[in-house]
């Protein structure tokens, strides 16, 4: 299978290597800050968090542990179903713990709503929510966001974990995509 260059349809850079970098040190900071005197449980939805948890967590001082979920509502699509599946739940017992779920991406806030209300019955101290990028045209679901590192249009992103077609999430940077220019993985070859 011969995958398509993403250079020939990155259509923009929205975010560079370094202002991620910055970004989510200040993120690291406000945490660490409010946390003050506790320790954090930070919970990573997988696939697309996983790069900005390995850096975030670095920059929290606090003590923390982590833990996964993987939790779907696109299926093959690029658009949500609005069904949100959890298909891995989490190894440990959050209850009484301070929980920050940590997200690459709030679109529709269905996938967020869902796991923080699933979240909930296992009564945490406290539960917040962390995401690298909030797309708040795309919003249909009222969703609190606690910590934002950037707000973006209402595009397709990848990089930085956010993947194209299950490619590309290894990206130092988050770039658009020109779609008229893409060609499915399935039709690249």
């Amino acid at each position: 299978m011969i995958v398509q260059d993403y250079r020939e349809y990155l259509d923009d850079i929205l975010v560079t290597e370094e202002d991620l970098r910055n970004r989510v040190a200040e993120l690291g900071e406000q945490i660490s800050s409010d946390y003050q005197g506790e320790s954090l449980h930070l919970i990573c939805i997988l696939r697309g968090g996983i790069l900005f948890l390995t850096d975030l967590m670095r920059q929290i001082t606090v003590p923390n542990t982590i833990d996964f979920m993987v939790v779907t509502s696109y299926g093959t699509a690029r658009k949500t179903t609005g069904q949100v599946r959890i298909t891995l739940d989490l190894q440990e017992n959050i209850q009484g713990r301070h929980v920050l779920l940590v997200e690459d991406i709030v679109d529709s806030g269905y996938t967020i709503a869902s796991v923080l209300e699933f979240l909930e019955t296992r009564h945490p101290a406290s539960l917040r929510v962390c995401t690298l990028l909030n797309k708040p045209e795309r919003r249909e679901v009222d969703v609190p966001i606690h910590y934002c590192g950037f707000i973006i249009p209402n595009k397709f992103v990848f990089g930085y974990g956010l993947d194209m077609d299950e490619y590309f999430r290894n990206l130092p940077f988050i770039a658009t995509v020109a779609l008229d220019r893409y060609r499915p993985t399935n039709e690249s070859g």
